[in-house]
Formats: C-alpha cells, structure tokens, sequence
C-alpha cells in the first residue's frame, strides 16, 4: 500500500509543473506577433493527407499526437535538444511552423519556441482537458495538434511554444532549397536574433 501511494505521489509531482501553467495573454510587444526575421513567404501548396494516407505515412506515436491531441514524453523524443539551424514543418503537411532561431532550451523536455515562423501558420484553440485552461496550438492548414503556448518564456515575446516533435520535421538549413524551403534561407543570414 505504501508503494501505491509513493508511486501516485510521484506521478502527481512529475505531472504538475508539465501539466500548469498560467494561460498567455498576448503581448503587447509588436515581437510577439511578428514572423521570424528572414521568413519567407512560402509559395508551395501544403494540403492534409487522407486519413487512410496518415495512418501508413505516419508512426503510431505521430498519428496519435498530431490527429488525437496525445503527448509525447518529455525528454523522449527527437527534437527537444536539438541545436541545428533549420527549420521544424507539420509532419503532416509540410507546412513551415518554426524556426531553429527561435528554439530555447526550457527544460520541459520538449522543443520549445519564442514564436513561430509566420503570423499565420498556428491556430490556438482553449484545452479544458486535466482540469485547467490551456491554450492549444494547431497547424492552420493540416489542423494538427502541435502542443501548447504558454506564457512563461524568454523575450523578445514572453510565450513559450511547447511542441511535440512527433508533430514536426526537422528540415536542416543544409537541406533547405533541395527540399523545397529555400526561401527561409534567409532566417540564418539575418545578424540579429
């Protein structure tokens, strides 16, 4: 009984600092609407695949968190300390979503963010789920849950986009025009960060 108890215990302790958080107000530091200096605008059409199409291209986990709204563990997964340059696509669209310029380490266990890569590539939905209010985050053109914006990060925009790397690609600047995204070349020739 004793090692029930220390076993929920310990859950309860883990889950509560990824779980809480206070929901962000958008800032009014022009920085926090602002794309990444250097973003392109992206000129190839991004579409969602067929449900049937999802189910073979993606892994189970993939699936699961990007049409489900599940969530990886923290310190589990590809990207959260990744320090290459390049930038992160929905792994279901292809759809440019962040920026390695603008990726912190927060010490969640997942990638992530000071803003996204354009104004417009999210959509935020309120997430009721676990008993509290948080801010969920969705592609805009694949509607693939992504993770969740917080109001507990860095300047220049005091928001912290917390992603699943299960819902992301990473795209290194290397690879950048071969793959169709040499217009966000530009991210990692701009001096100020």
């Amino acid at each position: 009984m004793k090692a029930i108890l220390f076993l929920a215990l310990l859950a309860v302790t883990v889950a509560i600092p990824v779980f809480t958080h206070i929901t962000p107000v958008r800032a009014e530091s022009p920085a926090a609407s602002q794309p990444a200096p250097g973003a392109g605008t992206a000129t190839r059409d991004f579409i969602k695949p067929s449900d049937e199409e999802l189910r073979r291209r993606l892994t189970p986990l993939q699936y699961e968190v990007t049409q489900h709204e599940a969530t990886e563990r923290a310190f589990q997964n590809v990207y959260w300390d990744n320090k290459q340059d390049g930038i992160y696509v929905d792994i279901v669209s292809g759809e440019p979503l962040f920026s390695s310029r603008d990726k912190f380490r927060s010490g969640t266990g997942w990638p992530s963010f000071t803003r996204p890569i354009g104004e417009d590539v999210l959509n935020e939905h309120t997430d009721t789920r676990f008993f509290m209010k948080r801010t969920e985050l969705k592609s805009r053109i694949a509607d693939s849950h992504l993770g969740h914006v917080f109001s507990d990060g860095p300047q220049p925009t005091g928001l912290r986009y917390c992603i699943n790397s299960a819902a992301l690609r990473f795209i290194p600047k290397e690879q950048l025009v071969e793959q169709g995204y040499g217009e966000y070349l530009g991210l990692f020739e701009a001096t100020d960060r």
